[in-house]
């Protein structure tokens, strides 16, 4: 049996695949909020204390200081292995680059009536970086959100980031955060460091919005926190949607499409094209290529009840499906892939060409990989420097500027039933 289904687009048959995969993310599971919940009312009530003793609880002990020393961070950094730490350097390069320019810009615009409008743009005063430790540690997250946020201007980046079984930072978690500016680390992980970060406590700074990637208890803390904080965004499971036409090599195609299932069980897969050869191709590659990958259990899982085929008819067939799904990652390998960047709105992430492959994009490439998934991609945009950004607008009138514009105000004002309002543009004339 063949481990991915193929499914001929026909415009039922796929929507039905489609939204089996939406249901991905499912309700939220009522005992994990109830649980966070109680975990962020005795945060915010306790402060340090509950944070540590859930750190016990959940981690089997405390770690050896709550807040990383500067020499140690110092440490990690001498001591990494040097080509690790160039291969972070050269990504860093590369993400800064990129980020630079999204940077907004404030402006003046003074009118020949005197009359003065402006917008004020700077960074967030302080941000949290949650980093997951132990199997799950990703440097590369740390990179892709720290630099845009330094590059906003943030003054402070607070990271917090669970302890190993020995109660010892991860190192190479270490080494990223030197690299790209992260100001303090503490020691602590789970709902219990999000509302820490989102309330303050006697330790730990209170933040203006929270970042970075965590399991479902970290979800829900941000989600329900979201307010008191902002956040990124609530991310979904992982996923990849491959175009191919012909031309398209099957080996790389395959392992594409499972560079993205090795995520998760939830991860989603998905080729699209317009040539079925290819389709029985790929599926060929994969079964070859999984079994030297040491997630093969993963992938397999995640590919035959996540995955799937989608054989056309044309191209622009091919560009319709990709924007009904809305993926977090979008391949472009057809033979001419720059002509199809205009046709393609919804995507949170697009990688062009035979030599673009999506991990390009996850450490070293320069555009952000946090991205929208399960569909958000038709109204969220990637992490930026502008997601570390804030606006203020200015307003100055002259008399003369606010006479010609009274009635105008008055009237309008007076339409919704607003006098105080209407009476305050009055009382100057």
């Amino acid at each position: 049996m063949a481990i991915m289904r193929k499914i001929v687009a026909d415009g039922a048959a796929e929507e039905e695949f489609f939204k089996q995969v939406e249901k991905r993310s499912g309700e939220t599971d009522k005992k994990v909020t109830a649980v966070v919940t109680e975990i962020i009312e005795n945060v915010k009530a306790n402060g340090d204390s509950a944070v540590k003793a859930y750190t016990e609880k959940f981690d089997g002990k405390l770690p050896q200081y709550y807040e990383v020393p500067r020499e140690v961070i110092n440490d990690a950094l001498t001591e990494a292995d040097s080509a690790f730490t160039d291969a972070l350097l050269n990504a860093v390069e590369n993400i800064t680059d990129f980020h630079t320019r999204q940077k907004s810009q404030s402006f003046v615009n003074a009118k020949e009536n005197g009359v003065i409008l402006g917008q004020r743009v700077r960074g967030l005063e302080r941000v949290g970086l949650y980093v997951p430790g132990g199997t799950a540690a990703y440097p590369s997250s740390v990179l892709m959100n720290a630099i845009p946020a330094k590059i906003a201007g943030v003054k402070e980046i607070i990271m917090v980031t669970p302890p190993l079984k020995d109660g010892t930072p991860n190192k190479d978690i270490l080494v990223a955060a030197a690299v790209c500016g992260v100001d303090r680390i503490f020691m602590s992980g789970g709902a219990q460091a999000i509302a820490a970060l989102a309330y303050g406590t006697e330790e730990i700074p209170k933040v203006d919005k929270i970042v970075g990637p965590g399991n479902i208890f970290v979800a829900t803390a941000k989600k329900l926190l979201y307010g008191t904080v902002d956040i990124d965004m609530i991310a979904g499971p992982s996923e990849i949607l491959v175009m191919a036409d012909e031309t398209a090599d099957p080996k790389f195609v395959a392992a594409d499409l499972m560079s993205q299932a090795e995520h998760d069980k939830l991860a989603s897969s998905i080729l699209v094209t317009t040539s079925e050869e290819l389709a029985d191709k790929t599926l060929a590659e994969i079964e070859r290529q999984m079994q030297y990958l040491s997630r093969k259990e993963i992938i397999a899982s995640s590919l035959e009840n996540y995955g799937a085929i989608l054989i056309c008819k044309t191209k622009d067939e091919a560009c319709a499906l990709a924007n009904r799904f809305a993926p977090e990652h979008l391949e472009v390998l057809f033979d001419n892939p720059m002509e199809y960047i205009g046709k393609l709105d919804n995507a949170g992430s697009i990688f062009l060409g035979k030599y673009a492959s999506e991990p390009l994009g996850d450490y070293y490439a320069g555009p952000n990989h946090v991205l929208p998934t399960s569909g958000t991609a038709r109204f969220f945009s990637p992490l930026g420097v502008n997601s570390f950004e804030k606006r203020t607008s200015f307003t100055y009138y002259t008399e003369q500027a606010l006479r010609e514009a009274k009635d105008d105000i008055v009237l309008i004002a007076e339409k919704e039933g607003l006098t105080a309002h209407a009476n305050a543009i009055k009382v100057r004339f």
